[in-house]
């Protein structure tokens, strides 16, 4: 594989030098605990320069300049939702959701004495919405029509844009074609023509938040089950092992923890234990 330039070129329309790269990715690490390695420089220039452009700034030096002051506080968000990769579709990495039905919500009972009757989910990188909508989904055609749980999904994520998307309920056609015609149509209404609105019934069940991991939780817990998937592949290992600690904290003693197919906690001394493909369960 060739060599990954890290070096400005001479025709880019803003001067981007690797000591601002290099201050602005150690700016989002500290915010966010997301790595921004040299090689992401190319990816950051093209995810920013239009907001260079509304800004009227003629260097990235000073764009650095702005977020770093009083006045650039509100500049932040921006930031980091422009650097934000979110990619996502309903029932990405299906196993997790078969696990989640075949593990979980078949313990749900009706009375609490062979089984729960209290369930609490948190998506943490929730994105667009795709991932609550299905755990909420899984719900409601594996337990919904034979108990009355008290239910609840929680759906976060740091770049508020998503959030807001998410928590419309609003998807276009491509977006749930995949679903299959029984799916699309026992959860979601057809509005507008193109697009697709998710049902009542689903929506009730989540909350959707922005939050940034980094940050304190105002959730107190204790969770079921947290995906948090494709998530901390953006971290260094010390943030990563203490977001995996804080996961532990929060789970209920069995609950589990999905990840991303990319993504593995075996090399820390963790709570958890595999069950199955990216699929980890707290000591009881």
């Amino acid at each position: 594989m060739a060599a990954l330039s890290t070096t400005a070129p001479e025709h880019r329309e803003f001067p981007f030098t690797l000591k601002e790269y290099r201050r602005l990715s150690a700016f989002v690490h500290g915010r966010t605990g997301i790595t921004l390695p040299d090689h992401k420089i190319n990816m950051v220039y093209s995810r920013l320069t239009r907001r260079l452009r509304e800004l009227e700034f003629s260097t990235f030096a000073e764009y650095c300049d702005y977020y770093s002051s009083p006045e650039g506080e509100d500049e932040i968000e921006y930031l980091i939702n422009a650097l934000t990769t979110n990619l996502t579709r309903f029932f990405r990495e299906k196993h997790h959701f078969d696990h989640l039905a075949e593990n979980l919500l078949s313990d749900l009972s009706t009375d609490g004495i062979n089984g729960r009757t209290r369930l609490r989910i948190w998506s943490a990188g929730c994105s667009t919405g795709e991932e609550p909508y299905s755990i909420a989904m899984t719900y409601r055609e594996t337990a919904a029509s034979r108990v009355q749980c008290d239910t609840r999904i929680l759906a976060t994520d740091i770049d508020s844009s998503v959030v807001a998307r998410g928590s419309s309920g609003r998807y276009g056609g491509q977006s749930v074609a995949e679903l299959g015609k029984g799916r699309r149509y026992r959860h979601f209404t057809a509005f507008g023509g193109s697009e697709w609105q998710v049902r009542p019934e689903l929506r009730q069940l989540i909350a959707f938040k922005q939050l940034n991991l980094l940050d304190a939780w105002p959730m107190k817990g204790p969770f079921d089950a947290i995906f948090c998937r494709n998530v901390m592949i953006y971290f260094d290992n010390p943030t990563k092992a203490r977001l995996v600690q804080r996961f532990a904290d929060l789970l209920a003693p069995g609950g589990w923890l999905y990840i991303g197919h990319s993504e593995t906690i075996l090399d820390q001394k963790t709570v958890f234990r595999l069950r199955g493909p990216t699929i980890y369960q707290k000591g009881t």
